[in-house]
């Protein structure tokens, strides 16, 4: 197959283009390596996995910028599948400068829809929406506050389904654009035919992550603690999210890709079992470097939901999948990781 990952020089479209470049697929990289701008971090050079990449066989890099539809027009047209990865992925710095977020994730992604399309043929689509477009609505069913962590009440145990209300609630402008994508993807399967799977993604960490305070909170975690840098709490560190490793959400993208289902939209995070509270990851990640990083605290970042857990049965039901790798294990890897290159982090 040809296949085309947008934005995959980032953490997620890194492991898509190494996975299918590996069963020797024609993989073409399009990214804008623009992360560094997006999150106000010119000190910052996020272009390792562009580098790890340029190492690999059947794999082609192509600077590109999915807000140019007439540039991804002919990168798409002979494509079998499109992983739209490309993305503006902080809350903080869309309500900072909401522009660049809406260019990227909202026209962006509809610069993908269009190209596809317009191709000869007729690809399938992945695309990395997120458990955001639920909003603030979640914090409206109430939690539980227990000693060290918040907890759903009994109805929603098992988590937030996709049937849960998406309308009438605050999104923060991320959450809003990645709404926007979420839903013309929905509209332009039924209506162009075009073969597509939406993945409402939850806390997705692992290898080659470059978190930072606001954005992948979880590598963050790890780096700041191996580097014995400070850790800023945004809230009382009880709330709770539902983790998955990324060779798990890679996992699951392939078996929509290998199904027979015309378009679907699942959510895909660790689900209920792994599901814990920041504090936690944080012990943990103590634990396993023998470190402890300073910690502060702060106000609430806007919308944040105290608790948030997939619901991924249908996930289960419907691509025959379910997380593989445990909380522990996946910290474990995302650590060693970070320990072998601590040169790279200038931060």
């Amino acid at each position: 197959m040809i296949i085309v990952v947008t934005g995959g020089a980032g953490f997620v479209g890194s492991h898509i283009a190494e996975h299918y470049a590996a069963q020797g697929h024609t993989v073409r990289v399009v990214d804008n390596l623009s992360r560094a701008t997006l999150l106000g971090r010119q000190d910052v050079t996020f272009d390792f996995n562009w580098k790890y990449l340029s190492e690999k066989e059947n794999i082609e890099l192509i600077r590109g910028d999915v807000r140019e539809l007439d540039a991804l027009i002919p990168l798409i047209d002979d494509a079998d599948a499109v992983f739209h990865t490309a993305a503006q992925t902080a809350v903080t710095t869309s309500l900072e400068n909401p522009v660049p977020d809406f260019m990227t994730n909202a026209l962006g992604t509809f610069n993908v829809l269009e190209a596809v399309r317009r191709s000869s043929r007729k690809p399938a689509v992945i695309y990395c929406s997120t458990n955001k477009v639920y909003g603030d609505n979640v914090n409206a069913i109430g939690t539980v506050e227990k000693e060290d962590r918040y907890e759903f009440p009994g109805e929603y145990r098992l988590g937030i389904p996709e049937t849960f209300s998406t309308d009438l609630c605050e999104h923060t402008p991320y959450g809003c654009s990645k709404l926007t994508g979420d839903i013309y993807m929905q509209d332009y399967a039924e209506t162009f035919g075009i073969r597509a799977g939406v993945f409402r993604m939850s806390c997705i960490y692992g290898t080659r992550q470059f978190g930072l305070e606001d954005q992948g909170w979880l590598a963050w975690f790890g780096i700041a603690t191996l580097l014995g840098k400070p850790i800023r709490i945004d809230g009382d560190g009880k709330q709770v999210r539902d983790v998955l490793f990324v060779t798990d959400l890679v996992d699951a993208f392939d078996r929509f890709l290998k199904s027979d289902l015309k378009h679907v939209v699942v959510n895909v995070g660790g689900g209920p079992n792994n599901a814990v509270p920041i504090m936690r990851v944080i012990k943990l990640l103590s634990e396993m470097t023998d470190r402890r990083s300073p910690i502060s605290y702060a106000d609430w970042r806007p919308s944040d939901q105290k608790v948030f857990i997939s619901d991924i049965r249908k996930a289960k039901k419907v691509l025959g999948w379910e997380p593989k790798v445990s909380v522990e294990e996946g910290l474990e890897k995302m650590v060693e990781w970070i320990r072998a290159h601590k040169g790279v982090f200038a931060f």
